[in-house]
């Protein structure tokens, strides 16, 4: 064995044992799988990842996703090495306030690129990171973007069938510099994969047009070979296969399940440091010669940063085109102004169609805007977009559609990525009743801070003849109840493109707007000046009475018209209407504001909205009235359904003067 080797065994077993005492001090966390997935995470950044060690957001630099999230101290052991985090942070391991958190968080740790913890979710991450690389290096000529993206993934992640459904479009898209190991080592939490698993994964990424290589993932020189592999030129994403040893090198629980989920224990930590050749007694035991070889390619990595900066700035300086890409690509989304069609007061416009002609107005003013449906265009209103600016891969790396397909889980979580990668405004669209396939996607959205977009049309029983399956009763109630999102249900045409504004202004939260397949009237801006400003408000006076209201009605998306009519037909009585197209904006606005709007001494209050009713308590109070809609719906016409289901101005006037 060369020196070079020897130091290579002897570092990845100092990896090792960090990995054994930071989980052994926690007294909670997964040494099987982080052992045996440590050989590969050491070569690909001893060897390979490219990245600044001065600056982890430098743009250009590879992304490593550890998919497989509960090694996480494999990767926390390699970051200490890499000089982000120290000793100490390995030994806070689990503990509150950290930095290295039970599954690595990407706002937390410095290094960390992307929130892992459910399986199969940071395989689709990688899948969305290439995929903003491939558009991001096609829109610059590949003068600027020009980076590999790398997954570590286990046996859970590929028994998710999220990760398979991304592996399906990276395969479609002809993602060439996604390369992803696969940490075969045949063991799960509750025993052996076999039973559970029979699946060729070979046959299966091989028929989804991926190259697949199987390697002995123990054994260091075959892993580069696969990873340089893995970067030629073959117009495909690239699963390496590692036939791998739970917990590897353990002194008598090698190949064991136990080791999973549980620390080794203080006897088998020492035999096992023994056979590495460690020392026994010592916890955390970093040698410096360790430390210096790990950081050899160093002064390269800071020199590649530094060059790339170099070709930036000329690149920019000689090219106007990428420059003004380049400085959209970069800009706040804080910072978006953009022009919104005009809807013509009177008519009847379904928000899902004011929506596809906001999507049409901003195509062009948004260079940096990709995304699609989940196989739902003309539904979703994304087929013009679609038509303009091409499938994405199918007719070049620069078009901005992406078809996933009827993928709506894997669909969100790509959106991550793309998010994460930076650079690109990632949306994605199909029907609200869908969105339960998307929710736990969605959830890491809003977890992450990542301001996704996503489009739901067809939101309530007016779906009307396609029946109870495509008739979403419960999910905006449902969806609200993610922290950090942002919940969007226009009332109108105008709304619509008010809530299109705020979504895309978003930096640190995703968004979900709530659309109608049917028609609402759009409100005149001489009768409803207000409605652009109280939309950012999230709540508002829609239409008001003289003097103080003897009762508040509150609606929103189409059922505020609902309400405005409804308040109309009782004329003894004054009536304010509040449109609500978004509780969570509505509570960040100030006391004074909220009071002005549903003012505190006015209890008599009714609420409308064709979905669950909980949520509207909160403002009606327990002795108000709710519109709402606690069953599943019918197959019917849906002004049929509107009459069965008392949503009609008649039944709702019965409803608030039963208040008084």
């Amino acid at each position: 064995m060369s020196n070079n080797s020897q130091m290579d065994q002897k570092a990845a077993n100092v990896i090792k044992g960090l990995i054994m005492d930071s989980i052994r001090k926690a007294n909670s966390g997964h040494p099987g799988g982080s052992m045996s997935s440590a050989d590969f995470a050491y070569v690909l950044y001893k060897d390979f990842l490219r990245y600044d060690p001065t600056n982890t957001n430098w743009l250009n630099r590879d992304r490593f996703v550890l998919a497989a999230g509960h090694e996480s101290p494999l990767l926390y052991s390699i970051l200490h090495l890499a000089g982000l985090i120290t000793i100490e942070d390995l030994k806070q391991f689990r503990q509150l306030g950290s930095i290295t958190p039970g599954h690595p968080e990407h706002d937390v740790t410095p290094g960390v690129e992307a929130t892992s913890g459910p399986l199969g979710q940071g395989f689709c991450v990688g899948v969305g990171m290439a995929t903003a690389e491939a558009f991001l290096n096609a829109k610059t000529n590949d003068d600027v973007v020009d980076h590999y993206s790398y997954v570590l993934s286990s046996d859970g992640d590929f028994q998710e069938p999220v990760s398979l459904g991304a592996a399906s479009l990276a395969g479609l898209w002809k993602l060439g510099k996604l390369i992803v190991f696969y940490d075969s080592n045949d063991i799960q939490l509750a025993g052996p994969t076999c039973r559970c698993n029979c699946t060729d994964f070979r046959k299966v990424f091989e028929g989804m047009c991926w190259q697949v290589l199987e390697i002995d993932g123990h054994d260091h020189e075959a892993i580069r070979n696969a990873i340089k592999a893995g970067q030629a030129e073959t117009g495909k994403p690239t699963l390496i296969i590692g036939k791998t040893k739970m917990a590897a090198g353990a002194a008598t629980l090698e190949g064991c399940h136990s080791t999973h989920g549980s620390p080794l224990s203080n006897e088998e930590i020492a035999a096992t440091k023994k056979g590495f050749g460690l020392p026994e007694d010592e916890l955390f035991y970093v040698p410096e010669d360790v430390v210096t070889h790990f950081r050899s390619r160093f002064p390269d990595l800071k020199k590649l940063a530094a060059d790339w900066q170099v070709k930036l700035d000329s690149v920019l300086a000689g090219n106007k085109e990428i420059a003004d890409f380049w400085a959209e690509s970069n800009k706040s989304r804080s910072d978006l102004k953009l022009n919104l069609p005009v809807f013509e007061a009177g008519q009847s416009v379904a928000t899902r169609k004011a929506w596809g002609a906001c999507l049409d107005a901003i195509t062009d003013q948004l260079p940096t805007l990709l995304g699609g449906s989940a196989d739902l265009d003309p539904s979703n209103q994304t087929a013009n977009f679609r038509k303009k600016v091409g499938d994405f891969a199918t007719d070049g790396y620069t078009s901005r559609n992406l078809a996933f397909g009827v993928r709506e889980f894997p669909m969100s979580v790509i959106l991550n990525g793309i998010a994460l990668h930076g650079g690109v405004i990632p949306f994605g669209a199909t029907f609200l009743t869908f969105s339960d396939y998307c929710r736990n996607g969605m959830r890491m959205s809003a977890l992450q801070k990542l301001p996704v977009i996503y489009i739901y049309t067809h939101d309530s029983f007016y779906v009307g003849e396609d029946g109870p399956t495509h008739q979403p009763i419960e999910h905006v109630a449902s969806l609200r109840l993610i922290p950090n999102h942002l919940v969007l249900r226009p009332a109108d045409a105008r709304e619509t493109a008010a809530c299109v504004e705020m979504a895309l202004n978003q930096t640190d939260r995703p968004s979900s707007l709530m659309l109608t397949r049917q028609g609402l009237p759009v409100m005149s801006k001489e009768e409803f000046p207000q409605v652009e400003e109280g939309v950012k408000r999230g709540g508002y006076i829609v239409k008001d009475c003289e003097g103080k209201p003897d009762m508040i009605a509150i609606a929103a998306g189409s059922e505020v018209s609902l309400a405005i009519e409804a308040a109309a037909m009782i004329k003894d009585k004054k009536i304010r209407v509040v449109s609500m197209p978004s509780m969570e904006l509505f509570e960040e606005q100030d006391q004074a504001y909220k009071d002005s709007v549903l003012d505190p001494t006015v209890r008599t209050r009714v609420a409308a909205e064709a979905g669950r009713p909980e949520t509207w308590y909160k403002y009606v109070g327990l002795d108000g009235a709710v519109l709402g809609i606690s069953h599943f719906g019918a197959s019917a016409p849906a002004g049929q359904l509107a009459e069965k289901y008392g949503f009609t101005a008649d039944n709702l006037a019965k409803i608030m003067k039963a208040q008084f």
